[in-house]
């Protein structure tokens, strides 16, 4: 058999980090890159009589994360106590959503690839664990719990995910999405977008699922693709040597190795004794909060694709890299309207912009270029003002400095020289210093006109417009 015989089951948890400004259930500060165990508190640390209250701009910001999942959206939610240990747990106990969590179903169009859709089962509000950090010589564990406390949206997909691809495709849209709305940065090499993947492999056409084996701190989209596809050869040779998958292990990828290895055996849910946390009261969710924050999602990434190729004309490739982020697709389309060309608007974009941007690691905050300048630079190099070189010096310029484009030209002496009785007389004088170029387009080879044009170009410094050089030189030539 081959792998082309089983048919891959797929279920995501994604982790995502939350952006308030403080934690889930305290005032310390929700932060990154502090000095290790410096912004705790007695709260996050589990420190005897130390009591919770809830972070209302969590429960805002993961209502809103819902709606744009297509979640349902509960009118009460409650929280519940995880029970288990790990040394960066200082409660002992997670304190996480079960039976009521704030999303339930949902569903997700994969509309920036076109691949199909996946279903939401939950995605509910918890509270981030501590970090063990593993150095030295002799693998020393040090525990930070800075990050104990920090708010997290647990999102649990339903197991209709049946590749590598169609799991990269949903977790490209799902950051997309999240950063779009201010749910999160998904950072993920800050962890604040942390993936497991669960996966099992079933004879193909089969409805009797199999043994489902969770792939644990895989923190690159790269790595959940390497992730699944090392696990489906794993586990369709074992089935086809005629074994088994040992029930529900947890493994993590060794990333150096390529390839899974098994970290320990899953835990039923009955191991983690959850039940009704005694310091939170249930959360009534009022429909003027859901009403409040739907207002705010706008227009999401998937949909904005197909708006800008369906009436802007861009294609696929073009319109796919602007909707990346929101600053980039919100400056091109207002670029757009100011200059009455979506093609050219997205070829700046595309090119000039994204180049600078990458360049410098830069974003458009830091940069004085506005729609309007670009849009003006454009409308020079559309009425044969400026060449394309000189808008691009231009342009240069616009990054770092605010300035009208004319002037910029104007002062580095850059406009396009394109008063014909001035050309006629230089393309004249080319024609007499390049006998031999005009002896060459007499006898038919109409590419010698590139060497007087060359010339025209060399003696107004580049400033010629090519167009009426071309067109003078046809003329005088008769």
């Amino acid at each position: 058999m081959s792998l082309s015989d089983y048919d891959t089951v797929i279920g995501l948890e994604t982790h995502v980090q939350l952006a308030t400004r403080t934690k889930m259930f305290c005032g310390c500060r929700n932060t990154f890159g502090e000095a290790p165990n410096s912004v705790t508190c007695p709260v996050c640390l589990g420190l005897p009589g130390a009591l919770p209250v809830a972070n209302a701009e969590a429960f805002r910001l993961a209502i809103r994360a819902g709606l744009a999942l297509g979640c349902e959206i509960a009118t009460t939610t409650r929280f519940d106590r995880k029970n288990y240990f790990y040394p960066d747990l200082p409660k002992g106990y997670q304190i996480s959503q079960l039976d009521h969590p704030i999303n339930g179903h949902g569903l997700v169009e994969l509309s920036l690839t076109g691949t199909g859709q996946v279903t939401i089962d939950r995605a509910h509000l918890e509270e981030d664990a501590g970090k063990c950090v593993h150095e030295g010589a002799d693998d020393t564990t040090l525990v930070d719990l800075n990050r104990c406390g920090i708010p997290l949206l647990e999102i649990v997909t339903g197991c209709d995910i049946t590749s590598a691809d169609m799991a990269h495709a949903y977790l490209t849209q799902l950051r997309l999405t999240l950063r779009q709305l201010g749910v999160s940065d998904c950072d993920m090499e800050k962890g604040s977008l942390r993936c497991d993947v669960n996966i099992s492999l079933k004879p193909a056409g089969a409805e009797k699922l199999g043994t489902k084996i969770e792939l644990k701190n895989l923190n690159s989209f790269k790595m959940v693709r390497r992730a699944i596809l090392y696990e489906q050869e794993r586990q369709s040779s074992i089935l086809d040597a005629g074994g088994t998958i040992d029930a529900e292990e947890t493994r993590l990828w060794d990333d150096d190795a390529d390839e899974t290895r098994l970290m320990r055996r899953k835990e039923d849910s009955a191991d983690y004794r959850y039940y009704p946390d005694p310091d939170l009261p249930p959360h009534d969710i009022a429909p003027s909060v859901v009403e409040e924050q739907r207002a705010l999602i706008g227009e999401l990434p998937g949909p904005r694709k197909q708006r800008f190729m369906n009436e802007m004309g861009l294609s696929e490739m073009e319109a796919l890299p602007l909707v990346q982020q929101q600053g980039s697709a919100v400056f091109f389309e207002e670029t757009a309207k100011l200059c009455n060309s979506p093609q050219k608007a997205a070829n700046w974009v595309l090119g000039e912009l994204f180049a600078a941007l990458k360049s410098d690691d830069r974003s458009l905050e830091d940069l004085a270029l506005t729609p309007t300048r670009l849009a003006e630079l454009i409308a020079l190099t559309e009425d044969g003002t400026l060449n394309i070189a000189a808008a691009r010096e231009v342009f240069s310029e616009l990054l770092n400095a605010d300035g009208n484009p004319r002037d910029i030209a104007e002062q580095r002496g850059l406009l396009q020289l394109s008063d014909e009785g001035e050309l006629r007389a230089t393309v004249m004088a080319a024609m007499e210093a390049n006998p031999k170029a005009v002896e060459d387009i007499r006898s038919g080879n109409k590419k010698a006109a590139g060497a007087l044009v060359g010339a025209v170009m060399k003696a107004t410094g580049g400033r010629a417009n090519p167009g009426i050089v071309n067109r003078l030189i046809s003329e005088i030539m008769g």
